[in-house]
């Protein structure tokens, strides 16, 4: 890649990136504001803002971070699978975004018996608790990947060795 396009492509991947974890960060207030809420029609509002705020939000920044992280990694000297961080971070990526599509079954399901109107604002506690521990545990793993992008710790995997031995041979 050109660097015009690097810096396009890191721009639009920590965009999607920040903007994942802030759709996170604001998902994880409205789990706590319904497992904790006291009046029924906020808790509501909030299950069905949930739903709404996962599929139409974190869902597509979350992909969209996936793709530009890929695509910044292969058009950069990081690579793909040259240094660890950089795979630590796309298993984190890949992981958190297959628990995020399967975590959005459950979000349904409350978003739709919150939204009924026999919802009284007790019901349900356990999947409530469940969806304050799960977005809890992303922000974690999304700061994580964010803490490896600040400071790039250092370590060649094996390909990654490989290849910098490759290049020093063919300068010399």
């Amino acid at each position: 890649m050109t660097p015009r396009w690097r810096k396009v492509a890191l721009t639009v991947h920590v965009a999607a990136s920040v903007g994942w974890l802030g759709a996170v960060a604001a998902f994880l207030a409205l789990a706590v504001a319904g497992l904790a809420g006291e009046d029924a029609q906020t808790v509501r509002a909030g299950y069905v803002a949930m739903e709404l705020i996962g599929w139409y939000v974190i869902v597509p920044l979350c992909a969209a971070s996936l793709v530009t992280g890929v695509v910044s990694s292969l058009g950069t000297t990081w690579g793909l699978v040259r240094y660890y961080w950089v795979v630590v971070k796309l298993a984190i990526t890949v992981l958190a975004t297959l628990a995020l599509l399967v975590h959005m079954q459950p979000v349904d399901h409350i978003a739709d018996v919150a939204a009924g109107a026999a919802w009284s604002g007790g019901e349900l506690h356990g999947l409530r608790v469940q969806l304050v521990i799960q977005s809890g545990a992303a922000v974690l793993a999304l700061l994580v990947a964010t803490g490896l992008s600040v400071y790039k710790p250092q370590g060649l995997t094996r390909r990654g060795q490989r290849a910098r031995a490759g290049a020093r041979a063919a300068a010399a």
